[in-house]
């Protein structure tokens, strides 16, 4: 993971307070998500697949699939606004990136994983910055869901400039995706390279190509 504060004319401090570390996603409420159901599913599935779902490999399957897909898509219950809403004043007048953001997410043609990282950046829009490990919070919510990553890089986008009032916002995302490797054409190392730009980024070219530099390094 990358810090990077350079960039664009003027000058950027260090954030007035930044956490330590970045705090994994909470779990899925219990009282949204029929565990059981699932796990029965789970079995019927095997079943149907032609497996045992009795035989000694398999007798507690069902359990840990449901409760993996529970934590997997655990960030459709965050709210990407409570994420973004701790925010400290800050003169800032340059971009705000991060990075090399790693994620986990699960398409949802196939449900299988898709892996890789994001790289965000931001130019505040009202004298407030949000703490780093925030984006990567943020990333790790739209990510942790059935999702497609054109949508989760829009969806990054749109709150960061939504919720920040940013003047300028740039998402770029790479994942490698298990359903393009394993199946169908079943080509491995293909990458794909999804973008986001709102405000100032998606209207000023040159700053378009100057924030483009900086996220691909």
């Amino acid at each position: 993971m990358i810090v990077s504060t350079h960039g664009m004319n003027g000058s950027c401090r260090a954030l007035a307070s930044e956490e330590a570390a970045v705090r994994a996603p909470d779990e899925a409420s219990p009282s949204r998500i029929d565990l059981p159901a699932a796990e029965r599913a789970v079995r019927s599935l095997l079943e149907a697949l032609g497996e045992d779902p009795r035989r000694e490999g398999l007798l507690d399957t069902p359990r840990r699939v449901a409760k993996a897909l529970s934590e997997m898509t655990a960030g459709r219950f965050e709210d990407p606004a409570v994420i973004l809403s701790r925010t400290f004043e800050q003169e800032c007048d340059q971009p705000v990136i991060l990075r090399d953001i790693a994620f986990n997410s699960l398409c949802e043609h196939h449900l299988l994983p898709f892996t890789g990282k994001a790289h965000v950046a931001y130019l505040p829009g009202d004298g407030r910055v949000v703490g780093l490990s925030k984006l990567a919070r943020l990333v790790d919510t739209f990510a942790r869901r059935p999702q497609l990553q054109e949508q989760m890089t829009n969806q990054i986008a749109d709150a960061l400039a939504t919720h920040l009032h940013a003047k300028a916002v740039a998402v770029i995302v790479e994942g490698e995706h298990m359903c393009m490797k394993l199946r169908g054409v079943a080509k491995n190392g293909a990458t794909m390279r999804t973008l986001a730009m709102r405000g100032d980024y998606q209207l000023d070219r040159d700053a378009r190509m100057e924030i483009l530099s900086l996220l691909r390094g």
